[in-house]
């Protein structure tokens, strides 16, 4: 069974935690998460008890247990859900570009309304350029 133990102090080792815990039996793993930045504990880490018997009683009279000066939490894990990711850069459907289509704010426009230019042409000339579709064409040039 994989246990959850946090509200540890940050100075606490892997291998006392593993003392503590194989009090109650048989440990497999311990493993103390570490910021990646810091390289310091963030407080929290697993314990790994293959019978489950021995991982209940572990739960049960060490939660909220002090550990060098410390009330620490101790549960059973949850799996970690993994949610599938939206694709690609910038999460799914997420819009942007260069304005394609709608009304114009800015940007080339590539279709849609472009009254009183913007973006790359504002207002000015137009004989083709970036401004596809709709928008500052005058016939007297």
């Amino acid at each position: 069974m994989n246990i959850f133990v946090g509200s540890l102090s940050f100075k606490i080792e892997e291998s006392q935690l593993q003392e503590i815990f194989e009090a109650y039996g048989e440990v497999s793993s311990v493993k103390i998460i570490i910021d990646k930045i810091s390289g310091r504990s963030k407080g929290f880490g697993f314990v790994e008890m293959p019978n489950e018997d021995e991982a209940k009683k572990a739960i049960a009279e060490l939660n909220n247990a002090e550990v060098e000066g410390r009330a620490i939490v101790v549960n059973q894990a949850e799996e970690k859900k993994r949610e599938p990711r939206q694709g690609g850069f910038r999460g799914g459907n997420s819009g942007g570009g260069y304005n394609k289509g709608g009304f114009d704010k800015g940007g080339f426009n590539k279709g849609g309304f472009n009254r009183g230019g913007g973006g790359f042409n504002k207002g000015g000339f137009n004989r083709g350029g970036d401004n596809r579709g709709g928008g500052n064409r005058r016939s007297d040039y």
